[in-house]
């Protein structure tokens, strides 16, 4: 059940075409689709404003494929996934309508969503390595509808190419900076804007970077105000609070 399907139910109960007791059962009996292997989430898009989104990883394609088509024929028009491999994508295709992103691993079933160019998330990576996390940030915000403006390879090692955007930073209402190495451009954006500065690590550098880890705690050690982190290469998550806080303040 949709945010439109509830609306109508209410409007039936208030015109007294449905009962109150029946509206209430309505209700009840779609807490979630049991599809045995996995429960779909169908009261989501009412409760947070977004229906469930798939992460592939550990699924088959089987199984992507008929989450992908029970929520396209009961809950929503389009859905995201991510972090859905190449052959994955393929096979999905066979099968269904999608657009797909080999450098993002995203995944977009269905219609794609038509770009809304609500307010302006800037998406920055300190290197060009750092795309990939990047566009899976950026393709997350575009596909709640946001405008997304993207600002690669501004790292500190050459901060003059930072401080030449500094416009674009400032017409932005959310900034989302990823780097990998020592995680620096999180805190250099955060000195820079008014606006919230979500810091995202990479497992992108040399050595005794750990995976992304030295970047995680620089950034979590930030001096600047108003920077927040998420998980190392976790574009989904930063593009999905960028999307939340961007809409904030329609």
């Amino acid at each position: 059940m949709n945010k439109d399907e509830l609306k109508t139910m209410l409007e039936q109960v208030s015109k007294g075409e449905l009962s109150v007791d029946e509206a209430v059962t309505r209700i009840k009996l779609q807490p979630y689709d049991d599809l045995d292997f996995a429960k779909i989430d169908t009261h989501r898009g009412i409760r947070q404003g977004a229906d469930e989104v798939i992460y592939s990883e550990g699924k088959t394609a089987e199984q992507i494929c008929k989450i992908v088509k029970h929520i396209l024929e009961n809950s929503s028009e389009s859905v995201l996934i991510t972090r859905l491999s190449e052959d994955k994508a393929e096979t999905l295709g066979k099968e269904i309508k999608l657009f797909y992103d080999k450098a993002s691993r995203i995944g977009i079933a269905g219609d794609k969503p038509a770009n809304k160019n609500v307010g302006n998330i800037v998406v920055a990576t300190g290197g060009t390595s750092d795309i990939p996390v990047a566009e899976e940030a950026a393709l997350t915000a575009e596909f709640y509808g946001n405008k997304v403006t993207r600002l690669y390879d501004v790292g500190v090692s050459g901060v003059h190419r930072l401080i030449g955007n500094a416009e674009v930073l400032a017409d932005a209402r959310v900034v989302i900076a990823i780097a990998g190495m020592e995680g620096a451009l999180a805190s250099v954006i955060g000195g820079m804007t008014d606006c919230p500065v979500i810091a995202v690590p990479t497992s992108v550098g040399y050595g005794a970077n750990f995976r992304g880890l030295s970047a995680l705690l620089s950034m979590l050690n930030s001096c600047a105000s108003g920077v927040s982190v998420v998980n190392i290469d976790n574009g989904f998550g930063a593009g999905y609070i960028a999307n939340m806080i961007n809409k904030q303040g329609i």
